[in-house]
């Protein structure tokens, strides 16, 4: 990485910065992979090739094309590269693009992440090495969006890294003509990172529902919504990537009977705060402090690939 300059003593990013800076390195040897910031045109140029394979788009035609992803370095931003090491050299196994928003509200917008090679950490080393990058740079939050039927990005999201759902978007994208979302709604759930605390959830998110109440059926037939006092679960299918391919109009079907449990939820002041291992997700009053959905929006209405750092995952391994 380039050389940064540490915010002053005393301030939020740089109480934490060596530990910060530990877990990065760990996460990193843990998964097998080198980080650097990507600085070379042919560097973006792989990096670009990369997104397109795993958003399933032609080589000449990339969701993240190498001029735009240059432009953002040279604005300020960072490419985040993961590289595992081959006999015949380096390939690339993820990465990660994230800029800044006003410089006032010390925030980062994370606007893609991606890694291969599922079950070996590298989305964790990735997401680690964002989260240094920012702290570096006086950065306390981070932000990004995921679709939120995606159940591994959920857990990874909210529990492995400890964010927030903080806002429910809407066709956030409208129509997506990529090989992953082709026919469906692109609805998205806005989280943010607490950069400086924010931890590995260790709580079951499954405590107490097997006594809540049934609230609404899924469809296809059991349970979608529980309900027990102040405490929300709502279940996702097991995999909408597949279910999209296989039955279009039955995942349309699960889009939107989740998109009616989560605005009501965040109507009523409940947030996205955990994803148990078999598909539902908790919905919580937040805790203080949790930025305002106005705050959110106000980010994310700018574009996909600007303003606060925030990231369109495709998984904790393969976003």
């Amino acid at each position: 990485m380039t050389p940064v300059t540490i915010p002053a003593a005393g301030s939020g990013a740089a109480d934490g910065m060596p530990e910060v800076s530990a877990l990065a390195g760990e996460a990193a040897r843990t998964a097998g992979v080198t980080i650097r910031t990507v600085h070379d045109v042919a560097g973006m140029r792989a990096v670009a090739d990369f997104f397109a394979q795993v958003w399933q788009t032609p080589h000449a035609t990339p969701p993240y094309p190498s001029e735009v992803l240059h432009s953002l370095v040279h604005a300020g931003g960072a490419v985040h590269a993961a590289y595992s090491a081959w006999p015949s050299g380096e390939r690339l196994a993820g990465a990660a693009v994230a800029v800044f928003g006003p410089p006032a509200e010390r925030d980062v917008y994370s606007f893609v992440a991606a890694a291969t090679a599922s079950g070996r950490g590298v989305g964790f080393a990735v997401k680690q090495a964002q989260r240094l990058w920012a702290l570096e740079r006086g950065a306390t939050t981070m932000r990004w969006t995921f679709d939120p039927l995606v159940s591994r990005n959920a857990r990874f999201n909210l529990v492995k890294l400890g964010a927030v759902g903080s806002e429910y978007l809407v066709d956030f994208y409208g129509p997506m003509s990529d090989g992953v979302n082709n026919g469906d709604e692109s609805d998205r759930l806005a989280v943010v990172w607490d950069l400086v605390s924010g931890t590995t959830r260790t709580d079951d998110p499954a405590e107490g529902r097997s006594t809540a109440d049934v609230v609404r059926r899924a469809p296809d037939g059991g349970p979608l919504t529980l309900r027990a006092g102040d405490r929300l679960w709502c279940r996702v299918p097991d995999d909408i990537v597949a279910l999209r391919a296989a039955d279009p109009a039955l995942s349309l079907d699960w889009r939107h009977a989740v998109r009616e449990v989560f605005t009501e939820a965040y109507d009523r002041g409940l947030r996205a705060t955990a994803m148990s291992r078999d598909g539902w997700y908790l919905l919580t009053r937040p805790s203080p402090g949790l930025p305002s959905a106005g705050a959110v929006a106000t980010a994310a209405a700018s574009s996909e690939a600007t303003s606060r750092i925030a990231s369109e995952s495709a998984s904790e391994e393969q976003e």
